[in-house]
């Protein structure tokens, strides 16, 4: 057998933009279909008081290869997070965040001296469940629920824009399962096993994550269809037929194969007719929306550290909030002595508090800002970037989710799926996705004799 001649990528988030360039690497003609005017999915810039700022992600975890990876394969600069020196906010006041493993303590005692508990953890050991439960519920049998409450859910939120109490630990928090039955002391022996030199935590494009995805526009060898709405994909011999465009002016692409690197909810639509376990699997997905306001300030201090989390149990309209001036050499150069702040604002079951305008959230953000942090100058312009149903969540049996779509669709020749719905919302993990997918696929195509 032959690799595909030609492949249709549906979605142009990191994950599909990753599955085209993977293959146009390999000599095969791509075509990306992506219905909005812009590639990136959740990557974006934007300015804000004429200073370039990212309006989505704004790091890539650099302890995964991946990210990595495809920034050095585009071309672009890379530079570290200046700090990664972090605070928590927690029975008001502002705490160092304590070394933590997706925020289970490696020192109970030093966590007690450090007044971000009422009470000490509860340390009760018991042996791990047979079956994928929840995160909170894992972590407050053993320690207690104000582990849960002020560190956990402010580190899971961050990530997933979820809660702990649905959240899969399997999916989500494998590595606090693999502390063994004393939490605290598994910590601890993973904290000591920490290599110091082994880098800084977070990278990013110097100009930020959001020139990403152009990059690799620029860099790949594949055509892209902005505006491209894909209405149906369906065998057509041997290969596969693409419906895609405006409902009134619909075209077909015949291709080889496809990948289909869109959202849950579309996806699931598109394998109805081709892959139907999998497309059930993936209706039952929900998603979470957010909110990112981005300050510029002037006339106040500078902060130290990279920013704060804050608990659910706090109140707050933020969760959490990046000095991103402090925190990228890039953006302090283009700042040029002003104060750039991203706020997030939204978890899981919050639709509510989304609802309300873009000067509301400005009012509210910035007064928890000022709140927590104190005067930090005036505001020079504020904007609100939302982003609808932007974060799935992964939901106790997750895994199985997972694995109910990957085995399906396994079972169709030329099909394939990638994208955050899967094994990880992360920049590293989505690129991982796309580019496993393509080499999956050229991997059913190269010759077994």
């Amino acid at each position: 057998m032959t690799a595909p001649g030609r492949v249709a990528v549906v979605g142009g988030g990191i994950g599909g933009l990753s599955a085209a360039l993977t293959l146009s690497d390999a000599g095969v003609s791509v075509v990306l279909l992506e219905s909005t005017d812009r590639v990136g999915g959740t990557l974006r810039s934007g300015t804000v008081g004429g200073v370039p700022v990212d309006l989505g992600a704004e790091a890539v975890l650099a302890r995964r290869p991946e990210g990595l990876a495809l920034m050095e394969r585009v071309g672009l600069a890379v530079e570290p997070s200046r700090t990664a020196s972090a605070l928590l906010w927690s029975r008001g006041a502002l705490h160092p965040m304590p070394r933590t493993v997706m925020g289970v303590p490696g020192d109970a005692d030093a966590l007690v001296a450090s007044g971000l508990l009422a009470h000490p953890p509860e340390g009760t050991q018991l042996p791990d469940p047979d079956d994928d439960v929840s995160v909170a519920s894992f972590v407050a049998r053993r320690l207690g629920r104000e582990v849960v409450d002020r560190l956990v859910e402010p580190l899971l939120g961050g990530v997933y824009a979820g809660h702990a109490d649905r959240l899969s630990l399997r999916a989500t928090a494998p590595q606090i399962e693999a502390l063994g039955p004393d939490l605290v002391a598994g910590a601890a022996r993973s904290l000591a096993a920490a290599d110091p030199t082994a880098g800084p935590v977070f990278v990013a494009p110097t100009g930020g994550v959001g020139t990403l995805p152009d990059a690799v526009v620029a860099a790949g060898d594949f055509e892209v269809r902005l505006g491209s709405t894909v209405r149906a994909i369906e065998r057509a011999g041997d290969g596969w037929r693409v419906t895609a465009g405006a409902a009134s002016a619909l075209e077909t692409l015949d291709v080889d194969a496809v990948v289909v690197a869109t959202p849950a909810p579309a996806t699931a639509r598109l394998l109805a007719g081709v892959a139907p376990s999998a497309a059930f699997a993936l209706a039952g997905l929900e998603y979470a929306s957010m909110a990112v306001v981005t300050f510029v300030l002037d006339g106040g201090a500078q902060p130290s550290g990279s920013g704060f989390l804050v608990p659910p149990v706090e109140g707050t309209t933020i969760k959490a909030a990046t000095w991103s001036t402090s925190k990228w050499g890039w953006s302090r150069d283009a700042a040029q002595g002003r104060t750039v702040v991203r706020t997030s604002i939204g978890r899981a079951g919050e639709s509510l508090l989304l609802q309300h305008d873009d000067p509301w959230l400005v009012d509210r953000a910035f007064a928890d800002l000022t709140t927590i942090a104190g005067d930090l100058g005036r505001v020079v312009d504020a904007r609100v970037h939302r982003w609808g149903g932007a974060l799935p969540q992964y939901a106790v049996g997750h895994l199985d989710l997972v694995a109910t779509v990957e085995d399906d669709v396994a079972g169709v020749a030329g099909l394939e799926v990638c994208g955050s719905a899967y094994r990880g919302v992360g920049i590293p993990a989505v690129i991982a996705s796309g580019r496993d997918a393509a080499r999956r696929l050229l991997g059913a195509g190269e010759d077994d004799t």
